[in-house]
């Protein structure tokens, strides 16, 4: 196809859905098939990047979309006109915290400058008036509704090329006299997905708890969606599920998600922030507790401070995993970080990676010097008492054995029903989007 006569265009836009009602992606889905009347060519598959998901006031999935496209020049304003009008009517404006915002950006390549906000974006918080300006440094046009937050996220889509790792995702739609009833998909068809086409699609089902996790249960038109390392990969997946169900459109999208691309190494704990998901090193300095509703939390220190950790009872096997840790173990922990009122900051556990372990010991009652029995205590301050004899030891105290230890060095995950959308599961790993592993990956795919 010759692009002769044509422009360039980056599409960005976000925050368009509401808890109630939409979805972004699916007005991207809706805006392809739009443009496709237009003639254009799309330069890249749509991108769905997933922002920093410690934003106080980040959407449901944070996600913000973004379509690449050559169009023929003479269209352009037609064509600016049509897609800021399938937002606008697709997009739940009368809903508060509903804030969407559209960025064109008419250039061949982004700017670098651009890719470096999106990464802040993802990592950090990025402001509107800092976003405003790199609008107008480069040129583009930004359309804003509400308090126009969602031009953060628009400009943030546009700025992320995947220039490291990434994923690809298939999402199906409802039809729309479906939406807001019980998701209609043959259970076990999603569960032989998954075993036959491991490890290059992930996140399927949740094998702890025996449920399928790529439907989502709200009101929301998508139906289900699949999570892959190739097109290739989703589209075979796509075909293996039995759906029960009419699908009104699907369409695959490049994406951030499953890549750890959120998380930020500090080099002290001293540098761990509010908002921010971080690897944080140090060694374990306050025994785990379990609090209300089976939480465990925990403390590392360093030279520099002291956070707190917190494994929550939806994290699974990682929570067990907490349980497990004790004082000088030294460990590696990955998550958000949060802050509450009153009290320290806290990294809300995604992962933990232990690297080395201290030795356990337990108390136990002394023995019996005349016959050998286990003493037993007789209370605080009383001293021991052997039930065999009858002998009392009043100045004898317990000593500390060393136990084994059943918890192992190692990188611990939590469960996959509580994984974010950017967190990078264990079946990803050894698979990043380098040039040799993806040759390596599609060689053994087509064998």
């Amino acid at each position: 196809m010759s692009l002769t006569n044509y422009d360039r265009m980056h599409i960005g836009f976000d925050d368009t859905d509401s808890t109630r009602q939409g979805c972004t992606t699916y007005i991207a889905a809706l805006l392809v098939a739009e443009l496709e009347k237009f003639k254009v060519h799309f330069l890249d598959y749509p991108s769905l990047v997933r922002l920093n998901p410690n934003v106080p006031w980040k959407t449901r999935g944070n996600g913000a979309l973004c379509l690449r496209i050559a169009y023929p020049k003479h269209t352009e304003e037609q064509l600016k006109e049509k897609i800021i009008d399938l937002i606008e009517e697709n997009s739940d404006l009368n809903w508060k915290g509903t804030d969407p915002g559209i960025v064109f950006l008419k250039r061949v390549n982004v700017p670098p400058e651009l890719t470096t906000f999106a990464k802040r974006a993802t990592t950090s918080i990025v402001t509107l008036k800092e976003t405003l300006r790199l609008i107008r440094k480069f040129h583009a046009e930004a359309l804003g509704y509400n308090t126009q937050r969602g031009i953060i996220g628009a400009l943030a889509a546009i700025g992320e090329t995947f220039l490291g790792d990434y994923t690809y995702e298939l999402i199906t739609y409802r039809v729309s006299e479906n939406r807001g009833t019980k998701r209609q998909v043959d259970i076990p068809s999603i569960f032989q997905m998954d075993q036959a086409l491991q490890p290059y699609t992930f996140n399927n089902v949740d094998y702890e708890k025996k449920r399928v996790i790529i439907t989502p249960r709200g009101p929301d038109p998508i139906l289900f969606g699949i999570r892959g390392e190739t097109p290739e990969i989703v589209k075979k997946a796509f075909s293996m599920v039995k759906v029960l169900e009419p699908v009104e459109r699907w369409m695959i999208f490049r994406t951030n998600q499953g890549t750890d691309m959120h998380l930020t190494r500090v080099g002290a704990l001293k540098e761990v922030q509010p908002y921010h998901s971080v690897v944080a090193k140090g060694v374990v300095s306050r025994s785990p507790m379990v609090v209300p509703v089976r939480h465990v939390v925990f403390s590392i220190k360093d030279d520099t401070g002291e956070v707190d950790c917190a494994a929550y009872e939806p994290t699974g096997d990682l929570r067990k995993v907490a349980r497990q840790l004790v004082v000088g173990d030294v460990v590696e922990v990955y998550g958000a970080v949060r802050k509450a009122a009153g009290k320290p900051l806290t990294v809300n556990l995604e992962k933990i990676h232990v690297l080395q372990l201290a030795q356990k010991f337990l108390p136990q009652n002394p023995t019996c010097t005349k016959c050998g029995k286990r003493l037993k205590s007789m209370g605080k301050r009383q001293g021991f008492r052997c039930e065999k004899c009858g002998s009392r030891y009043n100045g004898a105290v317990k000593t500390e054995i060393a136990v084994t230890r059943s918890l192992n060095v190692g990188l611990y995950v939590t469960s996959t029903r509580s994984q974010r959308h950017l967190t990078k599961p264990l079946r990803r790993y050894g698979l990043e989007k380098t040039c040799e592993t993806m040759q390596n990956m599609i060689a053994q795919w087509h064998s």
